[in-house]
């Protein structure tokens, strides 16, 4: 088994998929871009889904990459061996190319061959779908293993829950998967013992994903005529396997985070387990907040939505180094050597460093703040106790508003000759989470790319309201810094100064209606991106884009490169309506608005 640094392992998948005819396309933002579903880019397959239903990729039919994600769902279990906030997932997909023969032969070549990962056949097993009444059993996949080397006892044949893949929504493309363990080592549970076993036997490292099925409104699963394929391998599980290690945090993607705690802590990584664990939560939680607010649609702290995520994760940060003994300041020191890590991975972090570490001291400043509330809180509980114990449910209110962590109200009560109902708390906390990850859940299963019809004409009119707003506002530097789209209503944030006056708003509504009544054919085309720039169309070129890119044109109002959907003609939208002009954060302003026509009515969502 080859011991490959995570920079060894990017290059050399990246490398393997280029030599088999692969573009290589550039992470994603890790904000989806007209996605109501997940509030951070969560899989490598996120913002390819527009075409994997169809749509065709301006680099061809042949994709690799290594894409950005957060994932949020477990925060509450960082610090043990595997779970992390942040990660990369490095991907290849078919768009209607090649499929089941190609990758798993592919598949198995990457994970034996001693120029790739080198890892012993023998400790490979893998999982392929047993079948049901809807869809047959995935023979023709078993086969491909047992042709590549796999014997017949290492293939397991698990259900839907184990291996299918969607649909994305209520119906759709989906399909089969097959994925990938590697035996620990660890002795079998029972003699019924397989990957499909929570006893650690079995570590998944890949799947690959054949979405070969279509699912209709009345639930019949018929054959795609574009077959896809879609596989994942999460970049920081397979250093781990790759080194032997028991940790993700024992390899060489955190040694230099974790090292600049211990120095700045004076505490010691792997001294005892509650050391090590607020070691690992710092760690883990500041990576991730230097790549949401240094990604290139920047996020900064609120009590909304991605804003409120981050809060989250520098609030329990932030308690976790007081835990270590460290003081104010720590956290932008730590993200900066989290920048100088990846910034050849990720130049933007270099470029938005200073915002990055900037926005991390302030909200330790803003914390600072309301722990002292939460203490004058703790103060008014213990001074109207009836009888010596702080309930469960009061406990979990200072942790999730405050940001009390059950130890810290524990040792205020000893300290004031009191009890706190633990139990109580771990009921309350056990629900909350039930609650999140149910929610977590909801969204993104409930679809990744919104391609109703409605839902593209608001997506359509958000590229309107892009050019209206520096026509209005007569600034060239105005910038889409956002956006969030549902059936509706679209959400568009720009950076500007200042609210927008009533006469502007106006102004900026009649631009739009201007657009749309002039009823003016929406035309794409593919180009390269010098292309792009030379014809003036907007975007983002701090962005990473792939060699083309598809630039929509409606009429004289607007020339954007854009991945779509879109509609076909300007008239086709209804009318515009504005909702409300709202801060978002500081220099960034939200717009909400709307369609109108004979069959909705706008109101504020």
């Amino acid at each position: 088994m080859n011991k490959l640094t995570s920079a060894q392992l990017r290059r050399v998948w990246l490398d393997f998929y280029k030599e088999r005819g692969h573009a290589l396309i550039s992470s994603a933002s890790l904000i989806p871009e007209n996605d109501p579903t997940v509030l951070f880019t969560t899989a490598g397959m996120h913002p390819l889904v527009p075409y994997l239903l169809g749509q065709k990729h301006p680099q061809g039919k042949r994709l690799a990459d290594v894409q950005k994600c957060v994932r949020t769902g477990d925060i509450e279990e960082v610090g043990d061996d595997s779970h992390l906030t942040f990660f990369e997932m490095l991907g290849n997909w078919s768009l209607g190319d090649y499929f089941k023969k190609e990758m798993i032969a592919w598949s198995y070549q990457f994970l034996t061959d001693p120029k790739y990962l080198g890892i012993d056949p023998a400790k490979i097993s893998v999982t392929v779908f047993a079948g049901d009444e809807d869809c047959p059993r995935d023979e023709e996949s078993a086969g491909y293993w047992e042709k590549a080397g796999i014997p017949r006892e290492r293939i397991f044949f698990l259900p839907k829950a184990h291996n299918w893949w969607g649909p994305a929504g209520t119906t759709g493309p989906c399909g089969p998967d097959t994925e990938m363990f590697i035996d620990t080592g660890k002795p079998a549970c029972s003699p019924e013992c397989s990957p499909a076993c929570d006893c650690g036997k079995y570590l998944e490292i890949w799947n690959d994903v054949f979405m070969q099925y279509n699912k209709t409104a009345d639930g019949k699963y018929e054959p795609l005529a574009q077959r896809n394929v879609d596989t994942g391998m999460g970049l920081e599980r397979t250093v781990k396997t790759l080194w032997g290690v028991s940790s993700v945090y024992d390899t060489d993607l955190f040694a230099p985070i974790i090292a600049e705690i211990e120095k700045l802590t004076g505490k010691k990584y792997g001294s005892d387990d509650q050391t090590t664990r607020a070691i690992r939560v710092v760690a883990d939680h500041i990576r991730t907040s230097v790549m949401i607010i240094g990604d290139e649609k920047g996020v900064v702290c609120s009590n909304v939505d991605q804003g409120y995520i981050l809060r989250r994760l520098l609030r329990r940060a932030i308690r976790f180094i007081k835990q270590l003994g460290g003081g104010m300041g720590i956290l932008g020191k730590v993200a900066e050597v989290v920048i100088a890590e990846y910034e050849d991975v990720y130049p933007e972090l270099r470029r938005n460093a200073e915002r990055v570490i900037g926005e991390i001291n302030a909200e330790e400043q803003r914390f600072e703040k309301t722990i002292n509330s939460g203490m004058k809180r703790f103060e008014a509980i213990r001074d109207h106790l009836v009888g010596d114990t702080i309930a469960g449910t009061t406990a979990f209110k200072l942790y999730d508003t405050f940001g009390f962590p059950i130890e810290m109200t524990v040792e205020l009560a000893k300290e004031n000759g009191l009890k706190v109902d633990v139990e109580g708390f771990d009921k309350a906390f056990k629900e909350h989470q039930a609650k999140s990850q149910a929610g977590a859940e909801h969204k993104f299963k409930s679809g990744l790319a919104d391609n109703r019809e409605r839902t593209v004409k608001l997506h359509t009119a958000t590229h309107l309201l892009h050019a209206a707003l520096k026509k209005v506002l007569k600034d060239k530097n105005v910038s889409q810094k956002g956006s969030n789209i549902t059936e509706e209503r679209l959400r568009f944030d720009f950076n500007f100064p200042r609210p927008l006056t009533p006469e502007e708003i106006k102004a900026v509504e009649d631009e739009v209606n201007r657009a749309i009544a002039a009823k003016v054919p929406i035309e794409c085309r593919e180009m390269t991106l010098d292309e792009a720039k030379a014809l003036g169309a907007e975007a983002h070129f701090d962005n990473k884009y792939g060699e083309r890119v598809k630039v929509y044109t409606m009429g004289e109002f607007s020339t954007e490169v854009c991945g779509g959907p879109h509609a076909a003609n300007t008239g086709d939208l209804g009318h515009f309506k504005i909702l409300k002009e709202q801060s978002s954060s500081a220099g960034i302003r939200r717009i909400k608005a709307t369609i109108e026509n004979e069959n909705t009515e706008g109101g504020e969502r």
